[in-house]
């Protein structure tokens, strides 16, 4: 029985960084229980489709080529273009116009490559995220990457944002954090919260404040002790797996050594809190009517504003 009623959310999600291929490379991935094909034309620019070839089914990630702007089947030597379609039957005269491959609109922004996914291939990007201006500032340090693969769902994981209590029993905070607004317009999502922290001079506050574009990209604030940026990608990769991709970026100090320990050890504590959270989120199930106490944080405007990313029907249990 799945633990999980949800279908794969709609909407941008992060399917590789830049630097993992260069022009001309090819890469098969896993998401949202499809076999994908990654590659990138020669003049540098990232194309994202199914994997298998319409005409007998080869994996075109697992031997095929790139060469004059299209990726070629390994198997018969079809050729497509970056919309998936067929240019070139080696063998023949005419082209087979059905044969296409599902093409996913691709952007790179905020040194990612990011994917638009919809059950429906004829949905166009309904949103974009936005460039955050922070990231590639001389300010502002590179980023500090970690990524994790974990049994559970998206939604699941971006719960735990509206969930301030946990931070208590789960990574050991002296208080819970204070909750001040939690605002929603459309596809994005906005949760502002201050936290203590005990300090060897003392308790001081700081704030996270949790910025979601969609159900698969979120830029968390931390200021307070340190001022730095989570980016926070989470891509499914079936019906019960999903992978996150933290990238933090802090705001440098003059001594660059002082700005790497701080962000090290900043980057150390909250990945610690991916490593506690893992053993609850592989373990619990979804309950679709909780029993909140009323100090909880807005798990339910949570719940609500990330509903509108299915567009399919839920599961139901077997």
């Amino acid at each position: 029985m799945s633990r999980f009623p949800f279908p794969h959310p709609y909407g941008w999600f992060q399917v590789a960084y830049p630097d993992d291929l260069e022009p001309g490379g090819v890469k098969a991935l896993q998401y949202w229980s499809a076999e994908l094909v990654l590659w990138r034309d020669e003049a540098g620019e990232y194309h994202l489709q199914d994997a298998f070839c319409p005409h007998l089914g080869a994996h075109l990630g697992k031997g095929g080529h790139v060469s004059d702007g299209a990726i070629t089947c390994p198997f018969h030597g079809w050729r497509f273009d970056g919309g998936g379609t067929c240019l070139e039957i080696p063998y023949s005269e005419k082209v087979n116009r059905k044969a296409r491959l599902r093409a996913y609109p691709v952007v790179v922004r905020n040194g990612f490559v990011l994917a638009w996914r919809h059950p429906d291939p004829d949905v166009a990007p309904m949103w974009e995220v936005e460039e955050i201006s922070e990231i590639g500032d001389e300010g502002w340090s590179e980023y500090y990457s970690s990524e994790y693969v974990i049994k559970t769902v998206p939604q699941e994981m971006m719960e735990n944002s509206a969930d301030p209590a946990h931070f208590l029993f789960v990574h050991g905070t002296e208080t819970v954090a204070e909750v001040e607004k939690y605002d929603t317009d459309g596809p994005c999502s906005v949760m502002l919260s201050k936290q203590s922290y005990v300090t060897p001079r003392g308790t001081t506050w700081g704030r996270i404040d949790v910025y979601n574009y969609g159900p698969g990209f979120s830029k968390v604030w931390f200021s307070g002790i340190v001022d730095a940026i989570n980016i926070a990608t989470t891509t499914p990769i079936d019906d019960e797996t999903c992978v996150v991709r933290f990238n933090f970026t802090v705001r440098k100090f003059k001594d660059a050594a002082l700005t790497s320990s701080v962000a090290s050890a900043f980057v150390k504590e909250i990945n610690k809190q991916v490593v506690e959270d893992t053993p609850i989120w592989e373990n619990k199930t979804f309950l679709p009517v909780p029993a909140l106490a009323d100090t909880d944080g807005p798990i339910l405007k949570f719940r609500k504003w990330y509903s509108q990313f299915y567009a399919e029907p839920m599961r139901t249990s077997n």
